[in-house]
C-alpha cells in the first residue's frame, strides 16, 4: 500500500481515506486491498503467477497457459456451469 499512497497526488490524504475504510488495525497492513479482498486481488494473483512460474521453471506466459488449461479441465469436470446452485 505504501507504494500506492506515494503515487497519490496527496499521499497523506490517501492514507487517511484508506484507514477510514478499515474496520481493524490489522486490516491496514494486509497484503491485499479492501476493494476485492485476498481471493480476487489482481496484484496478489499476478504475484502468485510469477512465483508459480519461477518455481516451475516456466515463463509467465507459459504458466498462465498451463493454469488456464488446468482450470478449463476443472470447469468441465464440475459440469461447465457458470452459476452453480448451492
Amino acid at each position: 500500500w505504501e507504494d500506492q499512497f506515494n503515487l497519490a497526488l496527496d499521499p497523506d490524504k490517501a492514507r487517511e481515506f484508506h484507514d477510514q475504510t478499515m474496520p481493524k488495525e490489522a486490516h491496514k497492513v494486509a497484503h491485499f486491498c479492501s476493494m476485492c479482498g485476498p481471493n480476487f486481488c489482481s496484484m496478489k494473483i499476478t504475484q502468485d503467477v510469477r512465483d508459480y512460474a519461477a518455481a516451475q521453471g516456466l515463463s509467465e506466459e507459459e504458466a498462465l497457459k498451463k493454469g488456464m488449461e488446468q482450470k478449463a479441465v476443472e470447469f468441465k469436470k464440475a459440469g461447465a456451469e457458470i452459476y452453480k446452485k448451492t
